[in-house]
């Protein structure tokens, strides 16, 4: 079975990378073995391979923003386009999820409703119950969010699968094999209290009690769900090409 390739694009807070990277967290809420994942630090520089390598493709969050182009996010953007018209699976979270839509001809900037933080409320759109990743959900689906930036114009012919009421494109999907999701399915509640406890003086500042947000986390299985779904959507598509080269 070919492996996954995880992109990390960047590092967690520091207080939580006693945990490990971003690709680590990725890989234990997916249930991916380590010898079924390669990653590569792409904000460090580390050279992209060949994606046809790998069973699907998953790309982290970041502290970095995708509007200030930094030139290895947007070398990896353009990969990333190569990447998902050649119809390779794709899975982008939160900052990843902005840079597939970046690359794709969508919009991405400052979230006009600012900061979404702790556990969240998705409201599926219309259709997502005919979306794999999505089917079978109730309308709302509770997710863990941190984010300043989102997508704010989806690419063309993407299709909302989720919105929020901070997010109006809190997931989407392009083409056949290619999502983003601005929700982190990697995230238990330990993270999220830690992301809160992190930008506590952030957030005090915004007028939101850092105190009362970590209280209200809550565990998010079915956004967990969504990130396994994709696994085995693609591991599907990785034998069935297998058994017709």
């Amino acid at each position: 079975m070919k492996p996954f390739l995880v992109l990390e694009t960047g590092d967690p807070v520091p207080s939580l990378r006693r945990h490990g990277g971003f690709g680590h967290w990725i890989r234990v809420a997916a249930g991916l073995p380590g010898r079924e994942s390669h990653v590569v630090r792409v904000f460090e520089g580390e050279d992209l391979p060949d994606a046809g390598a790998f069973a699907g493709v998953l790309i982290s969050g970041s502290g970095a923003m995708v509007t200030d182009r930094q030139p290895w996010s947007e070398r990896t953007a353009g990969w990333l386009r190569g990447t998902a018209e050649a119809g390779h699976p794709v899975f982008g979270i939160c900052y990843g999820h902005q840079l597939i839509a970046h690359a794709l001809g969508g919009r991405v900037d400052d979230n006009p409703q600012g900061r979404e933080m702790g556990t969240v409320c998705l409201d599926l759109a219309d259709g997502a119950g005919r979306d794999p990743l999505f089917d079978g959900f109730p309308g709302q689906v509770p997710a863990q969010a941190t984010h300043l930036q989102t997508v704010v114009q989806p690419p063309p012919g993407a299709q909302v699968l989720a919105m929020s009421g901070r997010d109006d494109c809190q997931a989407f999907r392009w083409g056949e094999a290619t999502w983003g999701v601005q929700f982190h399915p990697e995230f238990s509640v330990g993270m999220m209290r830690g992301y809160i406890r992190a930008r506590a003086d952030a957030l005090r500042k915004e007028g939101t009690c850092p105190r009362e947000l970590a209280q209200a986390v809550r565990p998010t299985p079915a956004a967990r769900r969504v990130l396994r779904r994709f696994i085995h959507l693609a591991r599907q598509r990785a034998r069935n090409g297998a058994r017709n080269p």
